[in-house]
């Protein structure tokens, strides 16, 4: 029976200028010869499948943090959404710490995407908004309003400001939304990401097991981050890159002595 290998992207597959190297692609099309090989990240579909052009792809792709999973074939599997009164309620205590998020929403069922940027930017969304130039997906929303499919309501800015506004969400709201609140290592900030309660790698690898008749033991996860931690606790062999934040290492089986800049996962695949 084939072994499956999911990796994360960010920090974990990609190399920190967003690429990957021929190794890593010559590694991956290899090994998916006898085996299954398939991502969870927090990116959208538009831009992991811009990523992942060159790579063979044949099992269904965790996106957005685990609230969307989709077939290599953009066939929707599951879509875990934040409906907009209980969305529109979460923008509105950020405003309460002089904040606004950015909001990553489904325009249609045909996953045609939509990223709506506020009117008031601190640096590190700036930053953040440096990356999608020209980027057609990009709307701008200045009354801060959620979507009916919203998918993730994101903030970026420093961990003083984040950190009280994340223990806010969790008292006000509890269990009806997920909150992670990670360091953001391209711009040296943090990030408070909030989604579905059933939105996250967790519950996207149950299904995604499910959905290939294999079990969660039998699946190999790579990662570095605090949305992969579900994840890692759920797989049978959880690995993170050497890169990886501490809290990642302590419930990791293996921690590489490479990093994603040192194809990392592909090393691990190709041994």
């Amino acid at each position: 029976m084939n072994n499956i290998y999911i990796t994360d992207l960010d920090h974990t597959f990609l190399r920190s200028d967003h690429t990957i190297s021929d190794f890593s692609a010559k590694v991956w099309n290899e090994k998916a010869k006898s085996s299954i090989l398939s991502i969870a990240t927090a990116r959208s579909y538009q831009k992991s499948h811009d990523f992942l052009k060159k790579l063979h792809l044949d099992a269904p792709l965790i996106l957005l943090d685990g609230t969307m999973i989709v077939s290599p074939e953009k066939k929707l599997i599951k879509i875990n959404t934040i409906n907009k009164t209980l969305g529109d309620a979460v923008v509105e205590v950020g405003l309460e710490f002089d904040i606004d998020p950015f909001i990553i929403g489904l325009k249609d069922m045909n996953l045609n995407e939509s990223f709506l940027y506020p009117r008031k930017l601190n640096e590190q969304q700036k930053f953040v908004l440096k990356g999608y130039k020209n980027d057609p997906r990009m709307q701008f929303n200045p009354q801060n309003k959620t979507m009916d499919m919203t998918l993730k309501i994101v903030y970026f800015g420093e961990y003083q400001t984040l950190k009280p506004l994340n223990d806010k969400l969790k008292t006000t709201f509890k269990d009806a939304i997920e909150c992670k609140l990670s360091p953001e290592k391209y711009s040296n900030s943090y990030f408070l990401t909030i989604l579905h309660p059933d939105g996250d790698k967790a519950h996207a690898l149950q299904i995604v097991t499910d959905y290939l008749k294999r079990d969660t033991k039998e699946v190999t996860v790579f990662g570095d981050s605090v949305n992969d931690i579900g994840m890692f606790k759920l797989a049978g062999t959880a690995v993170a890159v050497s890169n990886a934040l501490d809290e990642v290492k302590v419930v990791a089986d293996v921690v590489l002595e490479h990093s994603n800049d040192e194809d990392a996962v592909a090393k691990y695949l190709s041994h």
